[in-house]
């Protein structure tokens, strides 16, 4: 069969997705065979029939496998990590190293920032020198030697995911959970992993903000990467307030340089949570996990992957001589109380605004800028306690995002701060 409009009719009527019809659209996504207005026809049929568990598996197989998919013959099990976007959420740069330096490997394939959340690979190139875009040898002698990589995709991963993703957004589907599912999934499984956790934000800094949205896309993607043969679960956590005290590029890499070197707080405590889970899933043991990081071992591995990957050998060392600072820092002033409530969207325009993000795909970002010492639910604020540090480019833009700052807190009686993991979802 080569025409897909059977297999578009078939979804449409409710009829579901089959192996041989997943890869047929793939494939055709892949090399032009399958036209835009078959892939909008098909996408649209997906959003409104859906297509279940069965019919999500064998998308994400066939989307997979419309590219290259990587195999590796290492001494230890393969594993990574997926989260869904949120402030503060630094997480990768902690956990990758925390991971390899138990034994396991951690050939982390990610993605740059667009719209209110960061992109990893762009705190990442707020480290001079840092290259992202590595080329296969070289990122298997990385990740053989270090333990860990954290790279862009390169044009043959998962390139049907690559052609779908414009036509969701074109078509007005981007809100399918199969789609999103087997977009995820496909990119993450072509790195040949035997285990993988999620981390699925809720709240108000996170895309999906409803406790009922998280879950479905939580189960969704535990549920099919499990049928398509890899180990993994998934963890809902709290964005209700940002995960980090910081958000902008380089404020985030010297952060996770600190919980590297020891500091308490949220980010450590929700690196720790999913480093354990990535363990149990890849049948090793978790004992002893926060006593590798505070030894110094994940810090240490971190140090060399950033050196293999072109940035400064001696970045845990000297982090501020190398990440650059932002000629203007202001304090947001606040009136006398306790952090009741906090738009953590908000905060993630205002970083984007300062330049620290991008609207459109390709923008250029300024990695200096963002915010600092942000502060959580249930604090005290006052005039010796402000908001949080504006790093801005100049004045004028430091206004504006001091404005910014200052709507999106609620000022008021403390606030209890929910859980940080508010669930976790198994096969």
């Amino acid at each position: 069969m080569t025409d897909p409009r059977p297999v578009i009719a078939a979804v449409r009527d409710g009829r579901g997705l089959d192996g041989p019809g997943a890869a047929l659209i793939a494939q055709g996504l892949a090399d032009g065979s399958v036209s835009d207005a078959q892939a909008g026809a098909f996408a649209m049929a997906v959003l409104t029939k859906g297509v279940g568990t069965k019919g999500r598996v064998a998308l994400t197989r066939a989307m997979r496998d419309s590219g290259h998919v990587l195999q590796w013959d290492l001494s230890g099990p393969v594993v990574d990590k997926h989260s869904s976007g949120g402030i503060g959420d630094t997480v990768s740069l902690v956990l990758a190293p925390l991971l390899a330096a138990r034994g396991v490997f951690v050939p982390m394939i990610s993605g740059r920032g667009l719209g209110h959340t960061g992109g990893t690979l762009d705190k990442l190139e707020a480290i001079p020198g840092f290259l992202c875009d590595q080329p296969e040898d070289e990122f298997r002698r990385i990740v053989r030697t270090v333990g860990c990589a954290i790279i862009a995709a390169t044009g043959d991963v998962a390139p049907a995911d690559r052609r779908l993703y414009g036509i969701r957004d074109e078509s007005g589907t981007v809100e399918s959970i199969d789609l999103i599912t087997a977009s995820i999934l496909s990119k993450k499984l072509a790195a040949g992993l035997d285990a993988l956790v999620l981390d699925v934000k809720s709240g108000s800094g996170a895309i999906l903000k409803k406790p009922d949205s998280a879950e479905r896309l939580a189960r969704a993607l535990v549920e099919t990467a499990n049928g398509a043969g890899c180990r993994t679960a998934a963890l809902i956590t709290d964005m209700d307030q940002p995960l980090a005290r910081s958000a902008g590029n380089a404020l985030e890499v010297a952060e996770a340089i600190r919980v590297l070197r020891g500091e308490a707080g949220a980010l450590r405590d929700l690196t720790l949570a999913l480093a354990a889970e990535c363990l149990a899933l890849a049948g090793q043991s978790v004992d002893g996990l926060e006593a590798t990081l505070d030894s110094g071992a994940a810090a240490e591995v971190f140090g060399r992957m950033v050196a293999a990957q072109g940035g400064p050998r001696d970045l845990l060392d000297r982090p501020a001589a190398h990440l650059g600072a932002a000629p203007v820092i202001r304090a947001v002033p606040a009136p006398q109380g306790h952090v009741a409530r906090i738009d953590v969207t908000a905060l993630g325009h205002a970083v984007l605004a300062l330049g620290g993000g991008r609207v459109r795909a390709g923008e250029g970002i300024d990695h200096r800028v963002g915010l600092d010492r942000m502060a959580k639910l249930g604090e005290p604020v006052g005039p010796d306690r402000p908001l949080a540090l504006i790093h801005a480019a100049d004045d004028t833009a430091a206004e504006v995002a001091l404005a910014a700052v200052q709507a999106a807190y609620v000022i008021g009686e403390p606030a209890e701060p929910g859980p940080l993991v508010r669930d976790r979802i198994t096969a």
